[in-house]
């Protein structure tokens, strides 16, 4: 690191780490979490410790000695509905739950910079607004914290986040200007045809036919109806139908994801959707129930708040490790909550090196090369110092 004079607490880091890891808590239900994370912080000088903020949440509020703006950090902070299966000693210890997707990490780091900058406060530029988020993964929380005031009292002026990265190596961070995630909805949709004996079809209407032809048709809708550039992703996740071999169904359920980085396209894609669901189904004699639920809009990245983080990045990594990811896909993020409010910065650490090879997010053998704490940690107190 290029910060020689920061005493980085790698030992805290870890143990932080692997303690998140092994008691993982789902969405909105991160109650030891933040229990845990509350006494940590009040070991140490807040100016302000608000609980209970958006549900779980949590807001440590630190006034710095020097000028400057309100910054927010942010880390989430619960797990996934997965079941662990890597051989590590601090694997889950509760099952059907795991961190998945890098979220112990986050709090960790986030935790171990919020104390030590407390013990720096001299040095601290502005007040630090430190932000421990439940319910990221599909439960809205960033959006519950925001109407619960977490913007304000004091009023934030900026805010940054950074993910753990498989994709990216160790010691790498990637920044990317304009829309880095994509927006996340999703819809639930009945096929309804005429059951029957599958030795005679033409007796019937098969709803499971029907949604064979859909599950492709719908992907010409982004490699037809979209221009390349304006990337959308349509994935049906799940499809229910029938109950034996030979019995044609009444009914085939379908349940989707959604994705695109124009907000613009997005508002248009129900309409596209069903505009294709009506016409197969007007072809194939099924009536349909179409149902379309909005999620996370698109995150995207304020470009002078990522010419922070590259400044930051310069004094602490070496602005040789930042790069432009390619990697990432069609993530979606409830950190658009807050940068939908306040101008921020998105960016990611990497955590491949050492024995730790590719191993996707959401994967039930997910694990992190535990040195990328290190860089969170520089680089979020690098942001309160001199960001």
């Amino acid at each position: 690191m290029l910060m020689p004079s920061l005493e980085i607490p790698r030992d805290e880091l870890i143990r932080y780490r692997r303690y998140f890891h092994a008691n993982p808590e789902l969405s909105l239900v991160e109650y030891e979490t933040a229990a845990f994370i509350e006494r940590e912080l009040r070991e140490c000088s807040f100016d302000d410790i608000r609980t209970g903020v958006g549900g779980t949440g949590i807001l440590a509020t630190l006034k710095g000695g020097k000028p400057g703006p309100v910054t927010m950090l942010r880390a989430d902070m619960d797990a996934l509905p997965v079941e662990e299966t890597a051989d590590v000693p601090y694997r889950s210890t509760r099952a059907g739950a795991m961190h998945a997707c890098g979220h112990d990490g986050h709090m960790a780091v986030l935790l171990s910079a919020a104390r030590a900058l407390s013990k720096m406060r001299s040095e601290v530029a502005g007040t630090i607004v430190f932000c421990f988020q439940p319910g990221e993964e599909g439960a809205f929380g960033a959006k519950l914290m925001v109407e619960d005031g977490a913007l304000e009292d004091p009023h934030v002026d900026r805010c940054f986040t950074f993910h753990l990265f498989s994709g990216l190596d160790v010691g790498k961070i990637g920044v990317r200007d304009g829309v880095f995630f994509a927006s996340s909805d999703r819809f639930d949709l009945v096929l309804r045809g005429k059951g029957g004996h599958g030795a005679m079809p033409q007796l019937s209407v098969d709803p499971v036919v029907g949604a064979a032809h859909l599950v492709t048709m719908l992907q010409t809708i982004a490699s037809r109806e979209i221009a390349p550039q304006d990337s959308v992703a349509i994935t049906v996740g799940k499809i229910e139908a029938g109950t034996t071999h030979n019995v044609i169904p009444d009914e085939a359920v379908m349940f989707a994801t959604v994705r695109a980085v124009s907000d613009e396209i997005r508002r248009e894609l129900p309409e596209r959707l069903e505009r294709m669901i009506e016409g197969l189904c007007d072809a194939m004699r099924m009536d349909y129930e179409f149902e379309y639920h909005w999620g996370y809009p698109p995150t995207v990245n304020d470009t002078a708040m990522n010419d922070v983080v590259r400044r930051v990045a310069e004094r602490t990594i070496g602005r040789e490790n930042v790069v432009d990811p390619h990697q990432y896909g069609m993530w979606s993020e409830d950190m658009s909550y807050f940068m939908q409010e306040r101008p921020g910065s998105y960016f990611l650490v990497g955590v491949r090196g050492g024995e730790i090879g590719y191993e996707p997010q959401h994967s039930p053998r997910y694990d992190i090369d535990e040195r990328s704490l290190e860089v969170g940690f520089v680089m979020f107190v690098g942001l309160a110092l001199f960001g």
